[in-house]
């Protein structure tokens, strides 16, 4: 980066200087006796010309940046910057800042500049009493979305609802969907999901439970059912519904499972009090699995992949579970036929 600034440099300097020096021009024979032409100054062209240099220079080279002039952003795609951060303030204390962040200018009073990309490097360098290495563009929206899309997706991958909420925000701000889909290296039936979890799904339910990495689609799936189940419109109890765990995916479980109590109640009164019947969850190795009993039906529910061996299992079981269950009834009488139905 410094090379190709002393070379751009040196290429102004030279076309500043055309004429030749003074042992050069001795070296020179004489020219010929020509008539004298007026000519123009060249003061003023050379002046624009190293401005116009150095603009350039500055724009492809990083800069050194005090933090405090750096204002946050409203465009951005994840939700917690503090995920690693104590492992990257030790990585730049050890061995300096090696990617420099994007800022672009800011408009109006206050802070000069505002953040496109590198919220945790700059969160560091904040931490660390330093200043960040940047390079500064002139932006608007679009194009600060644009290259935050694309560095994002090359460094650190999106959890399932981060990616959701971002569709959305480039929705919102004119990209159609086959951009999106190149933006975030996705299909278009994988955006339709992100966009149905993402409109479906309070944005303040979304954020109280955290971005949760390890969270797959399936569960903000579930989450969506229950919640069109439910019928909870009020965000507010909804908020008090999330019970308080550290844990991403087990506050998302606790609020599904306070969803579908809240709709089996209402189904129970609604059918005059009928009976339902909700254990505990069982564990299959560390994995929830969930029994449901209403009205002679059982429901078996889990919400994790490889506890669905189990489920299958089971299944198989059933008819031998069954023979054994109707050779208990008394002579004369028979038990119904067992159908499985997937």
């Amino acid at each position: 980066m410094y090379q190709m600034r002393r070379d751009l440099l040196a290429k102004s300097l030279s076309q500043l200087n055309e004429e030749p020096s003074p042992s050069e021009a001795l070296a020179q024979p004489p020219s010929p006796i020509v008539e004298e032409k007026t000519k123009t100054p060249s003061g003023p062209k050379s002046l624009q010309a190293m401005s116009n240099v150095l603009s350039q220079v500055s724009s492809q080279a990083a800069q050194m940046v005090d933090t405090r002039e750096i204002a946050n952003s409203a465009l951005q795609d994840r939700f917690d910057t503090s995920d690693g951060l104590d492992d990257l303030i030790g990585s730049i204390r050890a061995s300096g800042q090696e990617i420099p962040v994007l800022l672009r200018y800011r408009r109006g009073a206050g802070q000069r500049y505002e953040v496109v990309y590198g919220r945790r490097r700059i969160a560091a360098c904040r931490e660390l009493g330093i200043p960040v290495r940047a390079l500064i563009r002139e932006m608007e929206e679009r194009d600060a979305l644009m290259s935050l899309a694309r560095e994002n997706s090359a460094r650190l991958q999106r959890s399932f609802i981060e990616q959701a909420v971002f569709a959305t925000r480039l929705e919102e701000y004119g990209f159609d969907k086959d951009e999106i889909c190149g933006l975030l290296a996705v299909d278009k039936t994988t955006l339709s999901r992100l966009a149905t979890v993402a409109r479906d799904v309070p944005i303040e339910v979304i954020e109280r439970i955290g971005s949760g990495h390890d969270i797959g689609r399936r569960p903000w799936l579930d989450l969506r059912k229950a919640l069109k189940e439910a019928n909870v419109v009020d965000t507010s109890k909804l908020l008090e519904m999330i019970p308080d765990e550290e844990d991403p995916l087990k506050a998302l479980q606790g609020l599904i499972d306070a969803l579908r109590t809240a709709t089996l109640s209402e189904e129970a009164q609604q059918q005059g009090g009928a009976a339902v019947r909700r254990t505990e969850p069982l564990t299959v190795g560390d994995k929830p699995v969930r029994f449901i009993r209403k009205r002679g039906k059982i429901t078996i529910e889990t919400t994790e992949e490889y506890a669905t061996d189990f489920i299958k299992y089971l299944e198989d079981q059933l008819p031998q579970i069954f023979d054994s269950w109707s050779s208990k009834f008394p002579s004369g009488q028979q038990a119904k036929s067992l159908i499985i139905k997937d």
